[in-house]
């Protein structure tokens, strides 16, 4: 299996994670802030941590907390929209993207369950 920094949807939670945490960097909300932004950071460190474990077992739980977070990650987006802390544009766009990263992971999941 490839390196966990050569996959895209490692480079695509990266991306969003450094997004939210740039997006928010002026919300005084810190609660919320904190909440998010380790939320976001979750989904990239898990598959992380997940990928460079040595079982399969091993692998696709860590990846589950990786689709979880991503989950997470999209419910705040959707009250921070509604709660006014985040625009609805860019509120969309997280949510859209963090769609895509957990299809992606339940892909990469799929196939190391087809290894074992």
């Amino acid at each position: 299996m490839a390196r966990f920094e050569d996959l895209d949807v490692w480079r695509r939670a990266v991306a969003l994670s450094a997004e939210v945490y740039r997006q928010l960097d002026s919300c005084r909300d810190f609660g919320f802030r904190d909440q998010i932004t380790r939320s976001a950071l979750s989904i990239p460190s898990n598959l992380a941590e997940g990928l460079e474990r040595e079982t399969i077992p091993d692998k696709v739980r860590f990846l589950e907390y990786a689709g979880g977070s991503s989950g997470e990650f999209r419910t705040q987006a959707i009250v921070g929209e509604r709660a006014g802390f985040i625009d609805a544009e860019v509120a969309g766009r997280w949510g859209a993207e963090s769609r895509e990263l957990s299809a992606m992971i339940q892909g990469v999941i799929r196939g190391l369950r087809r290894m074992s």
